[in-house]
């Protein structure tokens, strides 16, 4: 029997012997008498209906058309299981897998394998698509389509982000996702709670929108709810049944500019659209990374990210002053003209701070194993604002660790170094060219 992906339910939820399936359907039938007429029974007998049809084996079946396997196991760090807050159950009972606008699905329905070719789609459209139902607060609904032909619950609202060619639901859309960590969460992933034993109960999808915090411990979701399409920081991973929630990524997602084996990013301006507030992108990432390479470091605490921040503005801002412009011209949002000299490496640099210099070279002394000063977090902090502060978990602090020697390494790799050269502790020329 393969490994099921919701390894935390008892095997019967799981297994595919004809027994098991005779059961699980049983066991929804007395939930929807004994329901009556509450809204919740309609949802029942719809998932009975759509277990029946489709002959979908909760939480099992062959593993995505092209991938591996799920593992078995839990892949998100240890943390806070389910968390005691204020905030409700969401109430996102759902339909089945069913074609755009409703229409039925061409074809037999296989009920676990993706047999089609996926579309593909950059993070960035992702959430770009993700953004369009928020502006237009797209009012939720189990029964109802929108005008893209998406039904509008959570499951749907994924499959649209997604781009994927018809309707799932919770059940069914890890089929077109690999299983990830919740450290390795990048924006576009989703967070996948599906309740086998009662898909009516708190069964819930979001979109990963990015981390608010270098602690991690909240994060921007996209996800429809009641009454509509909202974006808020939301506890990793929700607000409740938090460790029930699994992140997943969509199979056809290709890489922006930025991404690993991208290419050499392109110099074209990718349009005014991709930066102002509520914006978050790769092209954010990339433009704060030139600005901090050009002299803009001292604007950001954390260091350039994908979401546009008011670092983001401020250091464009002063790039655009350096050139001498005024007015609307230095209003801190990248036009075409902004974006080519800062892609061809050309104008002028963003000047220091009049009387302001460099921090001394403490000396190599302050950065092993087992050293704690000031000299540390300082190295950490001017680390994470120009963009090398990946490695670390929580901090930078005073004490020096393998995630400050992981990002120095990083930092000197940036450099063209290699060898000896980039081993992560920082010497005189690295210190000169992290505080420049």
């Amino acid at each position: 029997m393969p490994v099921p992906v919701f390894e935390e339910y008892e095997p019967a939820a799981d297994c595919p012997c004809p027994g098991c399936a005779r059961r699980r359907r049983e066991l929804v039938l007395r939930r929807a008498v004994r329901a009556g007429g509450h809204p919740a029974a309609h949802g029942a007998r719809r998932a009975l209906v759509l277990f029946t049809a489709a002959g979908v084996v909760l939480g099992g079946g062959a593993p995505a058309a092209g991938g591996a396997a799920h593992p078995a196991g839990p892949l998100h760090p240890a943390g806070p299981a389910g968390r005691d807050t204020d905030e409700p159950d969401p109430e996102t009972p759902q339909g089945g897998t069913t074609g755009l606008h409703g229409l039925p699905l061409p074809g037999p329905a296989t009920g676990s394998v993706v047999t089609a070719p996926l579309p593909t789609i950059t993070r960035t459209d992702i959430i770009d698509r993700a953004k369009r139902w928020v502006a237009e607060k797209v009012p939720y609904s189990m029964e109802k389509y929108w005008t893209d032909g998406y039904r509008q619950d959570c499951s749907g609202y994924v499959s649209m982000v997604w781009k994927l060619p018809a309707n799932e639901w919770t059940g069914s859309l890890h089929r077109y996702g690999t299983k990830i960590a919740w450290a390795d969460l990048q924006p576009g992933d989703i967070l996948l709670f599906h309740n086998p034993d009662n898909p009516t109960k708190g069964s819930h999808v979001t979109i990963f929108g990015g981390w608010t915090d270098q602690r991690r411990t909240h994060y921007i979701a996209y996800e429809q709810t009641k009454p509509h399409a909202r974006r808020q920081a939301t506890p990793l991973a929700y607000w409740t049944n938090s460790d029930r929630y699994v992140g997943y990524r969509y199979l056809g997602v290709v890489a922006d500019d930025l991404s690993a084996g991208g290419g050499p990013p392109s110099s074209a301006f990718p349009g005014a659209r991709r930066f102002g507030p509520g914006a978050a992108n790769a092209h954010v990432t990339r433009l704060g990374r030139m600005l901090v390479e050009r002299g803009g470091a001292r604007f950001y605490d954390k260091g350039p990210g994908l979401a546009w921040s008011e670092a983001d503005r401020r250091a464009t801002a002063a790039f655009q002053r350096a050139q001498g412009w005024r007015g609307a011209e230095a209003d801190g949002l990248p036009g075409p003209h902004t974006w080519r000299l800062l892609t061809t490496g050309r104008g002028r640099d963003i000047p220091p701070v009049a009387g302001q210099s460099p921090p001394p070279y403490p000396g190599r002394g302050h950065f092993r194993p087992g050293q704690s000063n000031q000299h540390v977090e300082a190295l950490g902090r001017q680390l994470v604002r120009r963009g090398y502060g990946k490695h670390y978990r929580t901090g930078p602090d005073r004490r020096w660790s393998e995630a400050d020697r992981r990002n120095v390494q990083d930092f000197q790799r940036a450099q063209g170094w290699r060898g000896g050269a980039a081993n992560g502790y920082p010497g005189p020329e690295t210190w000169r060219r992290l505080f420049r």
